[in-house]
């Protein structure tokens, strides 16, 4: 009786870490967008990776983990850092010019792609009912997309590009070595974040303005709250069981979508809201059928 109120506690208390983590993270999308707003993407890019790096390197430093190590240049690695690069650079490019509420809702389509991605690329077994869920789920992005619609603009694509960018890079961070810590890990996210600035800003040939106090402010503020927001998913992820935490990172769309309605004065309309619902329940129902396939194991 004792072990299951104490195992309640510890759920309740990595929900609650889970959900601030969620809505830290929605708030520094609205940071970001905000600035990108007045400042070039690609500047804003370069700055923020620049002062996320900073500190990640002085995080690695006091966990006692190098930074550079030739694990980093192994295939597998290489690749991941790819995949964040365009995952990075597109979900950016996606929350400064579309909509944050679509873009945060085509974000919480990763665990299906994830889904799938472990089943082609890593050979890990999927069942009938997990394969209907992921195509429900695949089904539910395309209705917040709407590739068929009127007002259907190419660029809601980009979100859907990042998305998968992160997908490749969660997948390839499973073959990661022990050696390479989250903290590393985090260094090399933002250098990605520099790297793609620095790639945009060529291609895009805006210049670079100067920094008023305002805008340092909300970078500075952007980044305080995504390393919080870092900081409690790994919290969450180790506290109680992950079939009862995982599920209330769909927390983050409706943080995004009040965000996105009360900030930005975005609309939401029926085939949004459904092709939420459609994603959010299928990504749930495959969270819960793991959940009922771990004892067996």
């Amino acid at each position: 009786m004792l072990h299951l109120e104490s195992l309640r506690r510890e759920n309740l208390l990595g929900i609650a870490w889970m959900i601030a983590s969620m809505a830290a993270f929605a708030i520094e999308d609205g940071f970001l967008k905000t600035v990108t707003k007045q400042l070039p993407v690609g500047q804003v890019l370069i700055m923020f990776g620049a002062a996320g790096l900073c500190v990640f390197a002085v995080m690695a430093r006091r966990a006692g983990a190098a930074i550079f190590q030739m694990q980093v240049l192994t295939k597998n690695m290489l690749l991941r850092a790819v995949c964040e690069f365009f995952g990075r650079l597109f979900y950016i490019l996606a929350i400064a010019l579309t909509p944050m509420s679509s873009a945060t809702a085509i974000l919480q389509s990763a665990p299906l792609f994830v889904m799938l991605g472990a089943r082609i690329f890593l050979r890990e077994k999927v069942d009938a009912k997990t394969w209907l869920a992921i195509f429900v789920g695949l089904l539910g992005v395309m209705i917040i997309l709407r590739p068929s619609a009127e007002d259907f603009s190419p660029m809601s694509l980009m979100a859907l590009v990042g998305t998968l960018g992160f997908v490749g890079r969660d997948l390839l961070s499973r073959t990661a070595p022990p050696t390479l810590t989250k903290e590393v890990l985090g260094f090399y996210g933002f250098t990605n974040l520099v790297i793609a600035g620095a790639c945009f800003s060529i291609w895009d040939g805006k210049p670079f303005l100067p920094l008023q106090t305002q805008q340092l402010l909300m970078l500075g503020a952007a980044l305080m709250v995504g390393v919080f927001a870092y900081t409690a998913l790994m919290i969450a992820m180790r506290t109680g069981s992950i079939g009862a935490v995982t599920p209330y990172r769909y927390s983050r769309l409706l943080f995004g979508i009040f965000i996105g309605v009360a900030v930005f004065d975005e609309q939401l309309d029926a085939p949004m809201l459904l092709g939420c619902a459609v994603v959010i329940g299928a990504g749930l129902f495959i969270g819960w059928q793991n959940q009922r396939r771990q004892p067996a194991q």
